[in-house]
């Protein structure tokens, strides 16, 4: 996504700038916000997975539900989301293997990033890893992002994990997690598929007044 006004200069077509740029964004049409950047995806936590062993036998983030919308991580597409959703744009940041695509929404207090990895997600953008967040004050600070329908709440990692469970509830759920400190705890999971594939899958989960208040899951596919 890009905004004209960044690329064209449109006094160099020697005609009054403000009717080009008029002209311009009516053939094109591209709303005006679309040349807004939202709210990239919080910074994945580096040391949340120092010394973390992969304890998980089980798989993990193998699938999301954003309300009655089921996806899987590494095979629906970032555009099913949105087509889905019908709010939001998808956002680009980085190049080659270190490039991100998002989409971005924002409810209540909640806010929700739905990511595709450049190198892992490839042309099709397919969903690597969610993050979703409840943050001090309404989220409706945040205009950069688009209002998620309330239809498409609660966000649910595997069938069983969403925000607002205590720290025991979401342990008997998952089982013993691979690493747990006092605000957060790490799920981390490695293993070989049928086809010889290598899986690695994670979530960082984070507590405050022991309810879950930020859950991040992802998972990637090597061979």
């Amino acid at each position: 996504m890009f905004c004209l006004s960044s690329i064209f200069n449109v006094r160099q077509f020697g005609v009054d700038g403000r009717k080009t740029l008029v002209l311009l964004l009516l053939l094109f049409a591209i709303p005006a916000n679309d040349c807004s950047a939202q709210t990239p995806p919080p910074p994945l936590d580096e040391h949340a997975f120092e010394r973390v062993p992969p304890t998980v036998v089980k798989r993990l983030a193998t699938r999301f539900s954003l309300g009655a919308f089921a996806g899987r991580f590494e095979e629906t597409r970032l555009g099913a989301v949105r087509e889905a959703v019908g709010e939001g744009t998808i956002q680009h940041q980085g190049d080659a293997g270190g490039s991100l695509y998002w989409l971005c929404y924002r409810r209540a207090q909640h806010r929700l990033w739905v990511v595709s990895s450049g190198e892992i997600g490839g042309p099709d953008h397919l969903v690597t890893e969610i993050v979703e967040e409840l943050t001090e004050k309404d989220a409706g600070a945040s205009a950069d992002c688009a209002v998620i329908p309330e239809k498409f709440a609660p966000v649910v990692f595997d069938g069983k994990l969403h925000l607002g469970m205590s720290r025991q509830q979401v342990i008997t759920a998952l089982g013993p997690p691979s690493k747990s400190e006092a605000a957060q705890i790490v799920y981390s999971h490695e293993g070989k598929l049928a086809d010889g594939f290598d899986e690695t899958a994670w979530l960082i989960l984070g507590f405050g007044a022991d309810k879950l208040v930020s859950m991040r899951g992802g998972k990637t596919t090597t061979n």
